[in-house]
């Protein structure tokens, strides 16, 4: 990454190692008098049930604090009507850890048509309303209120994809900064365990958050920039640059490509991949001051749509660890001032993480409920994280970042053991070896001082960089050991395939679908139509058509009857009605039914939400006078492009039909092999549900976006 990180696991102990390990992290007094605590040095706040299992955030970040020493207490799903249930555990010495859980509170809790949902898979009981709209801005508060001076840390991926100025869907308007509104005073974003570790330590020792302003993967609030004798600012808070008035460079200037996808750099195998160089490279060489990046105001953003856009495309382009710089924005009288990402974890680290004394059950309070969302990940497996594919529509890059942080073999087949001996229930089936998507293990860029210089938004578009190491065999051989595992009958793989990646390895698709395909297999191919699928940077439906051969071909070969559920996106920015006719046609002409689709949903600081609001496309520069990106915003048509996917459903037919009428497309009206929808009157005639076609109804449910426990993690 061209910069060091202090190890993990390389701090002093924090005095209270004493107290050795909990059996689960105490969310109450009596749990705490067991113990032996008299207090709590940190304090997580969490709005989803405490489930002691390496998938959920509150555990991964508190065992790992356990294991620095700390001693941890957990408060789940607190009533945010008063300040009692922030008070049960008492001040904590240090600091309280507020999240939303594992996903966004709004996302939880409203569906794309902003309809409130009834359940919450991250509840016991699959029961809603346990959790506040936005919640980590008001258990925050709650927090405050209770302890006026104890430091408040936020984080997860509410708080990471909503620190800067963003356009929230909900209210249909740009909002601050998490960091101002919820009156925290530091925020972590993406992967945190460096940053939380770091500063636990530090207040430990005794220092002021106030002086813990450079850690990578925070966002902290200033009075005011840094003094140009310290650092140099490029001003960033326009796009209409004056020419050579200003001699600071453009940022969109990498090297004359508009797009910012890159020009030709050699590597060290005497190849070439196309990355994009650091801005002011040049310059910093001879200025020894670091540079930030301004990006345009809150207020400027929140008024003008093109601005909006803009600062959406800085901050992308300032996402590898490697090269990216600090960004500031301001927001009234503060400035927001966000690190770098953080570094990476090494495998050995990551291996230092899974392998944290969990007990891979929920907290036992919660006694025989269900927790849908354990209930789906108790048998599967975590083996990487982050995601280079960098779909527009998906904020996982955002969060987890671009490069692949994978685990060790050992690490792997260890779990696996554990859950084979420790998890009540197991009949021998892991449900999963995965993670953002199934195949992305240990492919990174082959060279390290590319990859430290890249600025592409992803390494699988336009095209698979030359550079990106797609050899899957590491993967091939984990799930040959996995399977071979005594007591293990069965690995399925439940997360979503890239099939861009796994076209570019037969072998790796041979084995997938000859012992780890139980039927169906989820596929993402998201849209047909070209100009839509530029706009979510996702393979053109060529690379669908070549898995989809491929998965017949070795399903055939391995004589068993299996099918792809394919998945697509109504709605996205970019897709017209005749569009979503074009899709409808394709999936007939194919014999495939899609019973289980989703519309948009405009997420957090995914560029594609940037497209939603502002009608432009940050995917390349952006001005005044780019064209305009056409939106389907109304809520009818919304719903019109999501029947179009479900032509086959009669309930759909009428909204079909008249919309066909009206666009003067008849030929796709009546009983022929090219129509989408029977004549009028021959509508009672139709089966109810649609059945026929390739496939039935999958049992799972749809994909990003999607409520966890009815179809997975959000995946690629």
């Amino acid at each position: 990454m061209g910069e060091s990180a202090k190890h993990l696991f390389s701090y002093p102990p924090y005095w209270a190692e004493c107290y050795g390990t909990a059996p689960y992290l105490p969310m109450s007094r009596a749990e705490m008098d067991a113990l032996g605590w008299d207090s709590c040095d940190i304090i997580i706040v969490t709005g989803d049930a405490y489930v002691d299992h390496p998938s959920f955030g509150m555990a991964v970040v508190g065992r790992l604090l356990e294991a620095q020493g700390f001693r941890v207490g957990i408060i789940s799903q607190p009533d945010w009507h008063d300040t009692t249930d922030f008070m049960r555990l008492g001040a904590p010495n240090l600091f309280f850890g507020v999240t939303a859980g594992n996903m966004d509170s709004m996302i939880n809790r409203y569906t794309a048509d902003l309809r409130m949902r009834s359940d919450d898979a991250y509840t016991p009981g699959d029961v809603g309303g346990k959790r506040p709209d936005r919640s980590v801005i008001v258990y925050s508060q709650r927090c405050r209120e209770a302890y006026r001076d104890v430091p408040i840390v936020i984080g997860g991926i509410e708080a990471s994809l909503r620190r800067i100025a963003q356009y929230d869907y909900w209210s249909d308007q740009v909002r601050k900064s998490v960091l101002v509104d919820s009156d925290a005073d530091i925020l972590l974003y993406g992967n945190a365990e460096r940053a939380v570790a770091e500063i636990a330590h530090g207040l430990a020792r005794g220092w002021p958050l106030s002086d813990m302003t450079q850690i990578r993967g925070t966002a902290v609030l200033l009075r005011e920039a840094p003094g140009d004798q310290e650092w140099i600012e490029l001003d960033s808070s326009r796009v209409d640059w004056p020419g050579k008035i200003d001699e600071m460079q453009n940022p969109y200037d990498f090297g004359g490509h508009e797009d910012g996808q890159g020009g030709t750099c050699k590597t060290g195998a005497g190849g070439s991949v196309q990355v994009v160089p650091m801005p002011l490279r040049k310059r910093m060489r001879k200025d020894p001051r670091p540079t930030y990046v301004r990006l345009p105001s809150f207020e400027k953003v929140r008024n003008d749509r093109v601005l909006y856009a803009h600062a959406s495309r800085v901050l992308h382009l300032e996402s590898n660890p490697g090269n990216a710089r600090p960004l500031i924005q301001r927001h009234g009288k503060q400035e927001v001032w966000i690190n770098p990402p953080p570094i990476p974890l090494t495998t050995e680290e990551l291996d230092g993480v899974f392998d944290l004394p969990y007990q891979r059950t929920p907290h036992p309070s919660y006694g025989d409920a269900k927790i849908p969302a354990y209930e789906m990940i108790r048998f599967s497996v975590n083996i990487m994280r982050g995601c280079f594919g960098g779909c527009t529509f998906c904020s996982i890059t955002e969060h987890e970042g671009r490069i692949i942080q994978s685990r060790s073999e050992g690490s792997i087949l260890r779990e696996i053991e554990d859950i084979r001996d420790k998890v009540p229930g197991f009949t021998g089936t892991i449900s999963d070896l995965g993670g953002p998507t199934a195949n992305m293990y240990r492919l990174n860029c082959k060279d390290k001082e590319v990859e430290a210089n890249c600025r592409r938004l992803s390494c699988v578009y336009p095209g698979i960089c030359r550079n990106l190491n797609t050899d899957h065999s590491a993967t091939t051989q984990l799930y040959r050991k996995a399977r071979a595992i005594k007591g293990v009958k069965r690995v399925a793989i439940g997360s979503g395939l890239r099939y861009d990646l796994a076209v570019e390895d037969p072998e790796y698709v041979r084995e997938l679908v000859t012992h780890h395909v139980g039927g169906y297999l989820k596929i993402a191919p998201e849209h047909t139509e070209d100009g839509v699928l530029a706009k979510m940077m996702k393979p053109g439906i060529g690379t669908f058509e070549r898995f989809r051969a491929m998965f017949e071909r070795f399903s055939r070969e391995a004589g068993k009857e299996q099918y792809l559920i394919p998945y697509f996106i109504a709605a996205h920015p970019g897709s017209r009605d005749e569009d979503m006719i074009a899709v409808a046609r394709w999936l007939k002409r194919n014999d495939l039914r899609v019973d289980q689709v989703q519309t948009f949903y405009p997420s957090p600081m995914a560029m594609a939400t940037a497209m939603y609001y502002s009608e432009r496309d940050p995917l390349h520069k952006v001005s005044y006078k780019s064209e305009p990106v056409f939106i389907p915003r109304d809520l009818a048509q919304r719903r019109l492009q999501k029947a179009l996917l479900r032509y086959h459903d009669p309930a759909h037919a009428d909204r079909i039909r008249e919309t066909l009428i009206a666009m003067g497309r008849r030929d796709l009206i009546g009983s022929g092999d090219g129509c989408l929808v029977p004549e009028a009157q021959a509508r009672s005639s139709a089966k109810p549900g649609g059945a026929g076609g390739r496939r039935g109804t999958p049992k799972s449910g749809p994909r990003t976006g999607a409520k966890p426990g009815r179809g997975g993690r959000r995946r690629r």
